[in-house]
Protein backbone atom coordinates (compact mmCIF):
# COMPACT_ATOMS: atom_id res chain seq x y z
CA UNK A 1 0.00 0.00 0.00
CA UNK A 2 1.31 3.49 -0.94
CA UNK A 3 0.49 5.93 1.75
CA UNK A 4 1.82 9.71 1.99
CA UNK A 5 4.54 10.42 4.32
CA UNK A 6 5.59 13.98 3.22
CA UNK A 7 7.04 15.93 6.13
CA UNK A 8 6.24 19.00 5.17
CA UNK A 9 2.18 18.50 5.38
CA UNK A 10 -0.42 19.05 8.17
CA UNK A 11 -3.43 18.41 8.52
CA UNK A 12 -6.37 20.64 10.42
CA UNK A 13 -9.32 18.89 11.56
CA UNK A 14 -12.70 20.21 13.35
CA UNK A 15 -14.76 18.00 16.21
CA UNK A 16 -17.64 19.41 17.68
CA UNK A 17 -18.50 19.07 21.71
CA UNK A 18 -22.33 17.51 22.59
CA UNK A 19 -24.95 17.38 24.75
CA UNK A 20 -26.85 14.74 25.98
CA UNK A 21 -30.32 16.07 25.40
CA UNK A 22 -31.70 12.34 27.17
CA UNK A 23 -29.98 9.80 28.84
CA UNK A 24 -31.79 6.43 29.87
CA UNK A 25 -29.65 4.44 31.93
CA UNK A 26 -29.99 0.34 31.92
CA UNK A 27 -28.54 -1.86 35.16
CA UNK A 28 -24.75 -2.41 35.13
CA UNK A 29 -24.22 -5.98 33.02
CA UNK A 30 -21.92 -8.92 34.23
CA UNK A 31 -19.44 -6.90 32.49
CA UNK A 32 -19.48 -3.45 34.49
CA UNK A 33 -20.58 -1.52 31.42
CA UNK A 34 -24.34 -0.11 31.21
CA UNK A 35 -26.69 -0.42 27.89
CA UNK A 36 -28.00 3.21 27.36
CA UNK A 37 -30.19 5.22 25.26
CA UNK A 38 -29.37 8.52 24.51
CA UNK A 39 -30.00 11.60 22.36
CA UNK A 40 -27.50 13.06 21.61
CA UNK A 41 -26.90 16.92 19.80
CA UNK A 42 -23.82 18.17 18.45
CA UNK A 43 -22.97 22.00 19.32
CA UNK A 44 -21.02 25.10 18.35
CA UNK A 45 -18.09 23.93 21.06
CA UNK A 46 -15.22 22.48 18.90
CA UNK A 47 -12.12 20.74 19.01
CA UNK A 48 -9.43 21.34 16.46
CA UNK A 49 -5.64 19.01 15.86
CA UNK A 50 -3.29 19.48 13.41
CA UNK A 51 -1.78 15.99 12.84
CA UNK A 52 1.78 16.30 10.64
CA UNK A 53 4.66 13.74 10.59
CA UNK A 54 7.05 13.05 13.08
CA UNK A 55 9.81 10.19 14.23
CA UNK A 56 7.41 8.65 16.90
CA UNK A 57 4.17 9.60 18.38
CA UNK A 58 3.93 12.90 20.10
CA UNK A 59 1.04 15.21 21.43
CA UNK A 60 0.65 18.54 22.10
CA UNK A 61 -2.25 20.59 24.23
CA UNK A 62 -3.40 23.87 24.38
CA UNK A 63 -6.73 25.60 25.03
CA UNK A 64 -9.14 28.13 25.54
CA UNK A 65 -10.17 25.93 28.94
CA UNK A 66 -8.15 24.70 31.54
CA UNK A 67 -5.93 22.07 30.19
CA UNK A 68 -4.24 20.54 32.74
CA UNK A 69 -5.89 18.09 33.82
CA UNK A 70 -5.03 17.03 29.67
CA UNK A 71 -2.85 13.67 29.59
CA UNK A 72 -0.46 13.83 27.16
CA UNK A 73 1.17 10.24 27.36
CA UNK A 74 -0.68 7.02 26.04
CA UNK A 75 -3.96 7.32 28.27
CA UNK A 76 -4.91 10.05 25.29
CA UNK A 77 -7.47 8.86 23.31
CA UNK A 78 -6.36 10.75 20.29
CA UNK A 79 -3.02 9.47 20.74
CA UNK A 80 -4.53 5.81 20.78
CA UNK A 81 -6.66 6.99 17.92
CA UNK A 82 -3.84 7.82 15.72
CA UNK A 83 -2.26 4.48 16.49
CA UNK A 84 -5.60 2.65 15.49
CA UNK A 85 -5.17 4.63 12.33
CA UNK A 86 -1.50 2.99 11.42
CA UNK A 87 -1.81 -0.41 12.95
CA UNK A 88 -4.85 -0.76 10.51
CA UNK A 89 -2.85 0.10 7.31
CA UNK A 90 0.30 -0.82 8.36
CA UNK A 91 1.52 2.58 8.26
CA UNK A 92 5.09 2.33 10.76
CA UNK A 93 5.77 6.32 10.54
CA UNK A 94 5.23 8.68 13.42
CA UNK A 95 2.63 11.14 14.23
CA UNK A 96 2.51 14.87 16.29
CA UNK A 97 -0.33 15.90 16.97
CA UNK A 98 -1.63 19.45 18.23
CA UNK A 99 -4.80 19.81 19.79
CA UNK A 100 -6.86 23.42 21.23
CA UNK A 101 -9.54 22.35 23.49
CA UNK A 102 -12.69 24.16 23.19
CA UNK A 103 -14.76 22.03 25.14
CA UNK A 104 -14.33 21.86 29.18
CA UNK A 105 -12.53 18.78 30.19
CA UNK A 106 -14.16 16.05 31.87
CA UNK A 107 -17.10 18.18 31.49
CA UNK A 108 -19.52 15.65 30.17
CA UNK A 109 -19.47 16.75 26.91
CA UNK A 110 -17.51 14.54 25.04
CA UNK A 111 -14.08 16.38 24.50
CA UNK A 112 -12.21 13.97 24.76
CA UNK A 113 -14.23 11.81 22.36
CA UNK A 114 -14.04 14.62 20.10
CA UNK A 115 -10.17 14.87 20.07
CA UNK A 116 -10.59 11.26 19.13
CA UNK A 117 -12.31 11.46 16.46
CA UNK A 118 -10.17 14.29 14.89
CA UNK A 119 -7.17 12.34 15.12
CA UNK A 120 -8.82 9.38 13.40
CA UNK A 121 -10.04 11.96 10.18
CA UNK A 122 -6.85 13.76 10.29
CA UNK A 123 -4.16 10.85 10.09
CA UNK A 124 -6.50 8.70 7.60
CA UNK A 125 -6.26 12.14 5.90
CA UNK A 126 -2.23 12.72 6.72
CA UNK A 127 -1.10 9.38 5.40
CA UNK A 128 -3.33 8.93 2.51
CA UNK A 129 -5.14 5.56 4.51
CA UNK A 130 -8.04 5.37 2.61
CA UNK A 131 -10.23 4.31 5.49
CA UNK A 132 -14.03 4.77 4.45
CA UNK A 133 -16.30 6.88 7.34
CA UNK A 134 -17.90 3.08 8.33
CA UNK A 135 -14.61 2.13 9.08
CA UNK A 136 -13.24 4.91 10.89
CA UNK A 137 -16.58 4.37 13.01
CA UNK A 138 -15.81 0.92 14.14
CA UNK A 139 -12.23 2.56 15.00
CA UNK A 140 -13.53 4.83 16.65
CA UNK A 141 -16.27 2.76 18.57
CA UNK A 142 -13.00 0.58 20.51
CA UNK A 143 -11.86 4.07 21.70
CA UNK A 144 -15.11 4.71 23.56
CA UNK A 145 -19.12 5.28 23.17
CA UNK A 146 -18.94 8.46 22.30
CA UNK A 147 -16.53 8.99 19.28
CA UNK A 148 -18.41 7.69 16.67
CA UNK A 149 -21.36 10.51 17.62
CA UNK A 150 -18.25 13.25 17.00
CA UNK A 151 -17.68 11.72 13.66
CA UNK A 152 -21.26 11.82 12.92
CA UNK A 153 -22.44 15.00 14.61
CA UNK A 154 -26.06 16.65 14.00
CA UNK A 155 -28.73 14.93 16.67
CA UNK A 156 -28.83 11.36 16.96
CA UNK A 157 -30.16 8.79 18.96
CA UNK A 158 -27.46 6.46 20.53
CA UNK A 159 -28.16 2.64 21.60
CA UNK A 160 -25.90 -0.53 23.16
CA UNK A 161 -23.10 1.52 24.54
CA UNK A 162 -24.74 4.79 22.81
CA UNK A 163 -22.24 3.97 19.70
CA UNK A 164 -24.92 2.77 17.66
CA UNK A 165 -26.09 5.25 16.13
CA UNK A 166 -29.20 6.67 14.04
CA UNK A 167 -29.54 10.13 12.90
CA UNK A 168 -32.40 11.91 14.65
CA UNK A 169 -35.13 14.06 12.09
CA UNK A 170 -35.12 17.52 13.58
CA UNK A 171 -36.07 20.88 12.31
CA UNK A 172 -34.37 24.30 13.13
CA UNK A 173 -31.66 24.87 16.00
CA UNK A 174 -31.69 25.33 19.08
CA UNK A 175 -30.14 27.69 21.68
CA UNK A 176 -28.19 26.90 24.74
CA UNK A 177 -26.48 28.19 27.46
CA UNK A 178 -23.93 26.13 29.65
CA UNK A 179 -22.30 26.73 32.70
CA UNK A 180 -19.23 24.80 33.10
CA UNK A 181 -17.03 24.20 36.39
CA UNK A 182 -13.65 24.32 36.49
CA UNK A 183 -12.95 20.96 38.30
CA UNK A 184 -14.48 17.75 36.45
CA UNK A 185 -16.54 15.12 37.26
CA UNK A 186 -15.14 10.96 36.61
CA UNK A 187 -17.60 9.54 34.19
CA UNK A 188 -16.55 6.38 35.56
CA UNK A 189 -17.04 7.63 39.07
CA UNK A 190 -20.57 9.18 38.16
CA UNK A 191 -21.97 5.55 36.61
CA UNK A 192 -20.49 3.62 39.95
CA UNK A 193 -22.30 6.36 42.27
CA UNK A 194 -25.65 5.55 40.17
CA UNK A 195 -25.72 2.26 40.80
CA UNK A 196 -24.91 2.40 44.41
CA UNK A 197 -27.99 4.88 44.65
CA UNK A 198 -30.35 2.80 42.62
CA UNK A 199 -28.88 -0.12 44.92
CA UNK A 200 -29.23 1.19 48.61
CA UNK A 201 -32.65 2.99 47.84
CA UNK A 202 -33.82 -0.60 45.92
CA UNK A 203 -34.81 1.12 42.68
CA UNK A 204 -34.18 -0.97 39.37
CA UNK A 205 -34.06 0.81 36.07
CA UNK A 206 -37.44 1.67 34.60
CA UNK A 207 -37.43 -1.20 31.89
CA UNK A 208 -35.31 -3.62 30.88
CA UNK A 209 -33.68 -2.19 27.85
CA UNK A 210 -33.22 1.65 27.85
CA UNK A 211 -35.08 3.45 25.65
CA UNK A 212 -35.71 6.88 24.00
CA UNK A 213 -39.05 9.07 25.25
CA UNK A 214 -41.04 9.65 22.17
CA UNK A 215 -41.51 13.15 23.30
CA UNK A 216 -38.15 14.12 23.00
CA UNK A 217 -38.21 12.74 19.45
CA UNK A 218 -41.66 14.59 18.42
CA UNK A 219 -40.10 17.82 19.91
CA UNK A 220 -37.10 17.50 18.21
CA UNK A 221 -38.86 17.00 14.80
CA UNK A 222 -41.35 19.96 15.26
CA UNK A 223 -38.01 22.31 16.05
CA UNK A 224 -40.32 23.13 19.32
CA UNK A 225 -37.58 24.05 22.47
CA UNK A 226 -40.70 24.72 25.17
CA UNK A 227 -41.55 20.72 24.24
CA UNK A 228 -38.17 19.55 24.01
CA UNK A 229 -37.07 21.85 27.43
CA UNK A 230 -40.06 19.30 28.81
CA UNK A 231 -38.73 16.09 27.93
CA UNK A 232 -34.71 16.79 28.58
CA UNK A 233 -33.58 14.09 30.97
CA UNK A 234 -30.65 12.64 32.54
CA UNK A 235 -30.27 9.46 34.39
CA UNK A 236 -26.88 10.41 35.95
CA UNK A 237 -27.97 13.48 36.61
CA UNK A 238 -28.69 12.63 40.25
CA UNK A 239 -25.36 10.45 40.79
CA UNK A 240 -23.55 13.77 39.67
CA UNK A 241 -25.76 15.74 41.96
CA UNK A 242 -25.04 13.53 45.03
CA UNK A 243 -21.42 13.76 43.74
CA UNK A 244 -21.35 17.09 43.85
CA UNK A 245 -24.29 19.04 45.60
CA UNK A 246 -23.65 22.50 44.01
CA UNK A 247 -24.95 21.55 40.59
CA UNK A 248 -28.79 21.41 42.22
CA UNK A 249 -27.36 25.30 42.81
CA UNK A 250 -26.45 25.88 39.29
CA UNK A 251 -29.63 24.11 38.02
CA UNK A 252 -32.02 26.24 40.37
CA UNK A 253 -30.31 29.53 39.55
CA UNK A 254 -30.52 28.86 35.53
CA UNK A 255 -34.38 28.00 35.75
CA UNK A 256 -34.73 31.46 38.07
CA UNK A 257 -32.56 32.90 35.10
CA UNK A 258 -35.48 32.31 32.93
CA UNK A 259 -34.40 29.45 31.25
CA UNK A 260 -36.69 26.72 29.44
CA UNK A 261 -35.56 23.98 30.68
CA UNK A 262 -31.87 22.42 32.41
CA UNK A 263 -30.02 18.93 32.28
CA UNK A 264 -26.68 17.34 33.47
CA UNK A 265 -25.15 17.21 30.14
CA UNK A 266 -23.64 13.42 30.17
CA UNK A 267 -21.87 12.82 33.25
CA UNK A 268 -21.18 16.14 34.31
CA UNK A 269 -20.33 18.42 35.62
CA UNK A 270 -21.35 21.01 32.84
CA UNK A 271 -25.19 22.12 32.95
CA UNK A 272 -27.46 22.97 29.83
CA UNK A 273 -30.22 25.28 29.72
CA UNK A 274 -32.56 25.43 26.82
CA UNK A 275 -33.65 29.15 26.21
CA UNK A 276 -36.16 29.67 23.10
CA UNK A 277 -33.84 31.91 20.85
CA UNK A 278 -30.36 33.50 21.06
CA UNK A 279 -31.42 36.67 22.49
CA UNK A 280 -32.79 34.55 25.03
CA UNK A 281 -30.07 32.50 25.58
CA UNK A 282 -27.81 35.94 26.00
CA UNK A 283 -29.87 36.97 28.58
CA UNK A 284 -29.68 33.71 30.60
CA UNK A 285 -25.89 33.71 30.19
CA UNK A 286 -25.51 37.43 31.77
CA UNK A 287 -27.66 36.85 34.46
CA UNK A 288 -25.70 33.11 35.39
CA UNK A 289 -22.60 35.33 34.67
CA UNK A 290 -23.73 38.01 36.79
CA UNK A 291 -24.56 35.92 39.56
CA UNK A 292 -20.35 34.58 39.21
CA UNK A 293 -20.83 31.41 36.92
CA UNK A 294 -19.03 30.93 34.45
CA UNK A 295 -21.89 30.60 31.46
CA UNK A 296 -21.20 30.34 27.54
CA UNK A 297 -24.00 30.62 24.94
CA UNK A 298 -24.14 27.64 21.72
CA UNK A 299 -26.40 26.70 19.34
CA UNK A 300 -26.77 23.19 17.97
CA UNK A 301 -27.27 21.28 16.08
CA UNK A 302 -23.60 21.11 13.97
CA UNK A 303 -22.35 19.32 11.66
CA UNK A 304 -19.47 16.48 12.93
CA UNK A 305 -15.88 15.83 12.45
CA UNK A 306 -14.42 17.32 9.44
CA UNK A 307 -11.21 18.39 7.32
CA UNK A 308 -11.02 22.27 7.58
Amino acid sequence: MSLSHDPARRVHVRAPGKLNLFFDVGAVGDDGYHEVASVYQAVSLFEDIWASHDDGFHLAVTGDVDVSGVPLDERNLALGAARLVTEAVGWEGGIRLQIHKGVPVAGGMGGGSADAAAALVAVNELIEAGLSTSELHELGARLGADVPFALLGGTAVGTGRGDELAPALGRGRFSWVLVTDGDGLSTPEVYGALDRLREAADIAPGRLLPEVDPSVLRALRSGDAAALAAAIRNDLQRAAVHLRPSLAEVLDAGMAAGALGGVVSGSGPTVAFLASDDDHARAVAAQLSDAGRTAHTVSGPVAGTRIV
